[in-house]
């Protein structure tokens, strides 16, 4: 018999119970909401000011090299100091950072140059701070209900790509883009509270070895590990060119669509509609394979949808392309990130997770620079079908790897259920 829908809700929201998830989770739907609106407005104001495709790219270059440089250090320090703390001086920095972006855009004195500058400066917090992020939910809600506090996590991640670009369209058209930079600073203010008010027993004194052997061990774990191996590999391709449709989304909405900001801010929510909801998808209990299928699904649609929406000249096929990409990308992201943590030790959880950083974030990149110059000399739908052939790639070494699996298993049946379950 089918669950009562009150029992089916307290599932889906299960790991909210924990007061200090509560605390966390508001906070970071708030803030992320300013987070999404600041992306949005400074790719608009960098088109507005440059009308350069390579130069939305090097933004993106800017805003994700620090990442590659510094998150498997951010991983070290997540894993050697209290995360709490760690938050509460990355977070504070992002607000300095918006502040610094909100009054100088006011002034009319940022420069392309001075753009790229401070996204570079957001670039090196967040290196420090996505680690954290990742490893602080076990902390909050334990290894029970982990798989449902990435699931809620991810989907306030995707509420906030929804309503940030819907009302940073609004505020660009009618303030200009200081308006959405100085409500992001502002936004920071709830994460900050929400962090302050945690509570949590006193980690873990830190390891003696230094923190290069630290890193080395991390390393070695990750790498002698096959499942996680495969996962962060697939996860550097996959990401590293596929997910870099954000970086042209300037150029689809003034010079293919000939449209302005409200556009581009749908287009930014329509990802992030389809996001929404395949996080949604991920609140449920999902064995093993279940999520191994997700891999495969989440790559396929992405690509379609990627490289469909590559092509159309119509503001609603764009759009429902759109949502199919953001679905796939969020159900393939968020199954992968399930996968590993349900993998680790604890003790390596902090580095493991600075790796899944790098492959996610830290390969933006190049993969920006490369699409930013594709599009340069061959156009966006070019650049963007590049993207899409990424995920379908993956997709096809996912359904090869699947059936390698199972035949595995065949032979060698998994004969505890425990085994199996992910929450």
């Amino acid at each position: 018999m089918s669950r009562s829908w009150p029992s089916a809700l307290a599932s889906t929201f299960r790991s909210l119970r924990h007061r200090n998830f509560r605390l966390y989770w508001l906070g970071q739907l708030i803030s992320l909401i300013g987070t999404w609106m600041q992306s949005m407005a400074q790719g608009w104001l960098m088109h507005r000011l440059t009308s350069s495709p390579f130069m939305l790219g090097l933004l993106g270059f800017a805003q994700f090299t620090p990442v590659m440089l510094f998150s498997l250090l951010g991983g070290v320090l997540a894993d050697r100091m209290d995360k709490r703390r760690l938050l509460l001086l990355t977070q504070s920095a992002m607000m300095i950072q918006a502040v610094a972006m909100a009054v100088l855009t006011s002034l009319n004195l940022l420069s392309p140059w001075g753009l790229l500058a401070l996204a570079f400066l957001f670039g090196i917090i967040n290196a420090f701070d996505l680690p954290a992020r990742q490893t602080f939910l076990v902390e909050m809600v334990g290894k029970e209900d982990l798989s449902n506090a990435i699931a809620l996590n991810s989907a306030a991640f995707n509420a906030a790509r929804v309503v940030g670009p819907g009302l940073a369209g609004i505020l660009v058209a009618t303030m200009g883009e200081d308006g959405c930079f100085w409500l992001n600073a502002v936004s920071y203010i709830a994460v900050i509270y929400g962090l302050w008010q945690i509570h949590l027993a006193r980690s873990s004194a830190a390891p003696h070895s230094g923190a290069l052997d630290h890193l080395r061990e991390g390393i070695a774990y990750a790498w002698g590990h096959e499942a996680i191996r495969n996962l962060l590999l697939l996860l550097g391709v996959t990401a590293g060119l596929g997910f870099q449709y954000l970086v042209l989304l300037p150029v689809y909405t003034r010079d293919l669509l000939h449209a302005g900001p409200q556009v581009y801010g749908l287009l930014v929510s329509a990802f992030g509609v389809g996001s929404l909801l395949s996080a949604a998808v991920m609140t449920r209990p999902l064995n093993r394979w279940a999520l191994r299928r997700n891999l495969l699904v989440g790559l396929a649609v992405a690509g379609i949808g990627m490289g469909s929406f590559a092509w159309s000249r119509t503001v609603w096929l764009s759009a429902v392309m759109g949502l199919l990409a953001g679905f796939g990308l969020i159900l393939y992201v968020a199954s992968t990130n399930t996968m590993i943590q349900h993998s680790l030790e604890d003790r390596f959880r902090g580095r493991v997770m600075s790796l899944y950083t790098l492959m996610l974030i830290g390969t933006a990149p190049l993969g920006s620079l490369l699409i930013g110059a594709v599009a340069q000399r061959f156009g966006a739908p070019a650049a963007t079908s590049i993207s899409a052939l990424s995920l379908l790639g993956g997709a096809l070494w996912v359904s090869y790897r699947l059936r390698v699996i199972a035949a595995r298993e065949a032979e060698h049946p998994v004969t505890s259920p425990a085994a199996e379950k992910l929450g």
